[in-house]
């Protein structure tokens, strides 16, 4: 593979990748250690860590509630300093609960020697529970 060390290429690659369904590159583009921390009380909501837990079960935990072929990212923009970059997107599908996920979302990434070492994600989570945990209650 080709290696990416700029910060700001190296989120814009990843979220290409989610993007493209190119599965080796997103899993490239996390440090073994990575945390992703991601807000609200929602069955997703905690601080994912580990490259494997945040590729294999979060991101992969997804496409157990999305209908296959239907998900939509679209990057709208990244701001970056330093080994701080603030990715925003939009994603987009349909669930298995018949709903529409239709969300944007803002990430606060870090990246060292070409690896995003931790994000911070900020979402709309009472969108998120409506369209993809409609069964669930928060406390």
């Amino acid at each position: 593979m080709n290696a990416v060390t700029d910060p700001r290429a190296v989120v814009i690659r990843y979220v290409e990748a989610v993007r493209d369904g190119d599965a080796d590159v997103v899993h490239d583009s996390f440090a073994d250690d990575a945390t992703w921390h991601y807000p609200g009380d929602l069955p997703i909501s905690k601080v994912w860590r580990g490259r494997d837990a945040i590729v294999n079960d979060f991101l992969g935990g997804m496409g157990r509630i999305l209908v296959p072929g239907t998900l939509q990212i679209e990057l709208v923009s990244t701001i970056a300093e330093g080994e701080h970059v603030v990715a925003e997107w939009t994603s987009k599908a349909t669930t298995v609960h018949d709903t529409v996920y239709d969300n944007r979302c803002i990430a606060v990434c870090t990246v060292h020697h070409g690896k995003i070492t931790s994000v911070i994600e900020y979402t709309d989570t009472q969108h998120v529970a409506a369209a993809l945990f409609p069964h669930h209650s928060t406390p």
